[in-house]
Formats: C-alpha cells, sequence, structure tokens
C-alpha cells in the first residue's frame, strides 16, 4: 500500500512541475500572463473576510521531498490546530482503501493495443530502453503504461521506498497524520480518479516526448528540480509560479492541468470555510499567478494574508 502511495503523489508532483510552458493559455485562447505583482514569500496564508465567522488557512505543499529539506514554517501548527478539518486535493482517507485504488492504477495503461514504441523513433526507443535497463526496469514491462507514469520513474530522483525508509517526506501525509491524531475531519477537492484521468487529457505521443525530455534531463544531470526545492524552501511561491511558464511543449495543457482545476475549487473552498475553520493544503504551483488559488479567492472578495516570521 505504501508504494502505491508513493506512486499517486509522484504522479501529482509531475502534474504540477511538467505542465509548464512561456505563456499561460485559457480555453478562449486568451493570454493571461499579463503583470501581476509579486506574492510575499510565503507557503502559509490567513483567509478572512466575506463574512465568515472563523478565519480558514492555505498552505502550499509539495508533495515529495527529502527528508533533510522538509519543515514548517512558523505558524503552521498553530493554524493547523485552530482548524476543525484538514482539505487536500484528494481526500487522504481515500488513497488509504485499496479496494477504491487498484482499479484506479489500472488506468495507468494506454488504451487499446498502444505501446512506447509505436510513440517513438527507434533511437528514441532505444534511447529509453538503455535508461530503464540501466535501472533495472526492462521496458517489456513498461510498453503498455502511459508514459507521463514513465516520467515519474525517469528523473531517479525518489525512489519508491524512500517513504518507507523515512529517506523522503510527503506534506500531504504527515498533515493527514496529524488530522488522524487529533481527531480532525477531512476532506478532498478532487478524486482519485479524476487526477489520473488528467492523464488522458494529453496525447500519447506528446506524454512520450515529455518522457524523453525526462530521460535528457535525468542523463545531463539537470539542475531544474534543486531549483525548484530551493524555491520551495525560499517560501517563494512566485519564482514556483515561474519556473512553471518556462517549457513550451505542454503550453496548451496548462488550462487543463492547472488553471481550470483552481476555478472548480474556489466555489467547495468557499462552501467548506462557512461550515467550518478549514486548513487547505494544495500543491504550491496552484497557489501563484493570475489564475492562481490567492488570487481567485481575493477576487471573490475574500482577504488572502500571508503569515510570515518576524
Amino acid at each position: 500500500m505504501s508504494r502505491t502511495i508513493t506512486l499517486f503523489f509522484s504522479l501529482i508532483t509531475l502534474l504540477l512541475y511538467s505542465c509548464q510552458s512561456n505563456k499561460s493559455i485559457t480555453a478562449d485562447g486568451t493570454d493571461v500572463t499579463s503583470p501581476q505583482d509579486d506574492l510575499s514569500n510565503a507557503l502559509l496564508w490567513e483567509i478572512s473576510g466575506n463574512d465568515l465567522t472563523t478565519n480558514s488557512f492555505l498552505f502550499g505543499t509539495i508533495h515529495m521531498i527529502n527528508s533533510e529539506d522538509y519543515f514548517l514554517p512558523e505558524g503552521t501548527l498553530s493554524a493547523i490546530d485552530k482548524s476543525e478539518r484538514m482539505v487536500f486535493e484528494i481526500d487522504m482517507a481515500e488513497l488509504s482503501d485499496p479496494m477504491k485504488l487498484m482499479p484506479i492504477m489500472q488506468k495507468a495503461y494506454m488504451k487499446g493495443d498502444t505501446s512506447l514504441q509505436d510513440l517513438l523513433s527507434d533511437e528514441e526507443y532505444k534511447s529509453v530502453e538503455a535508461h530503464f535497463s540501466d535501472m533495472g526496469l526492462p521496458v517489456f514491462f513498461l510498453e503498455r503504461i502511459k508514459p507521463m507514469f514513465l516520467s515519474v520513474f525517469a528523473s531517479g530522483d525518489f525512489d519508491p521506498d524512500d517513504l518507507n525508509t523515512g529517506a523522503v517526506k510527503s506534506y500531504e501525509m504527515e498533515f493527514a497524520a496529524m488530522a488522524t491524531s487529533s481527531g480532525k475531519s477531512t476532506g478532498g477537492l478532487e478524486t482519485v480518479d479524476f487526477q489520473i484521468g488528467l492523464f488522458d487529457e494529453i496525447p500519447y505521443r506528446v506524454q512520450a516526448q515529455m518522457l524523453l525530455e525526462a530521460i535528457n534531463a535525468a542523463d545531463t544531470e539537470d539542475d531544474t528540480f534543486k531549483a525548484l526545492i530551493q524555491s520551495y524552501k525560499d517560501q517563494d511561491i512566485t519564482a514556483l509560479y515561474r519556473m512553471m511558464q518556462e517549457d513550451e511543449s505542454v503550453a496548451d495543457f496548462e488550462d487543463i492541468l492547472l488553471v481550470k482545476r483552481n476555478k472548480n475549487w474556489i466555489p467547495q473552498m468557499k462552501t467548506m470555510m462557512t461550515e467550518q475553520t478549514t486548513f487547505f493544503a494544495v500543491g504550491a504551483g496552484h497557489l501563484g499567478g493570475p489564475y492562481g488559488v490567492i488570487n481567485l479567492l481575493k477576487e471573490e472578495g475574500y482577504k488572502v494574508s500571508p503569515i510570515i516570521a518576524i
């Protein structure tokens, strides 16, 4: 079960940081990269106003991080203590039910009889085959898996057992454990089935090219992931947002993977905040930008304030 959860969080990390482009494109073709004031360097934000009887909280996570880099900004434990409910992108309780997860994980396979070899040139396929062979993963067993799933393992940044050994931590799993120990309820803004289904929105050939890019980055010791972790440790959500504007390869899918999801979350958050003091924990890549959760909440009339140590 732990390996399945590890895989799932790896996939979500991929969703957050591989859907990058030079400009944000919405469904109607509008360029939304208009100038915006930089947000304060903070992962923890307090939500007030709009006749809320109690304030709620918003925290930007990174789904998996090396244990030595894991930290909680000052005020986080206090915010959790004040909250009656913790809400994630998906309810962590849903991940604890293997009967629900196993059928969903079957969606990792491509539809029909499409194979990885169908999507790549002979030279490209040999490159992928050599890379996974060096990792001890025969490509024969990976042929039918959607390329974006394979991209998770291409970089080698995390081993599937790292969560078990303690080498890697998940903010969501840490927060969920806190909720359980304190008797708080939990909830989700999406379902596992929905998030896995996002992979179907990107054509397999595009996914295959993303896999090649991930392998090339790993083989050339790309420092992008290190820069991402440093920006997270700096709590620089504006830098994280800007990092998501650098790769042109999947510009057409940013609306699907980020913008629409953020917009779908706002009505749910509004309802939840009126019911209970809520601690929302979502990927930090969702916080910044014109259509980030912080800006969308402000447009709804809420005051969203950074909690910064003095």
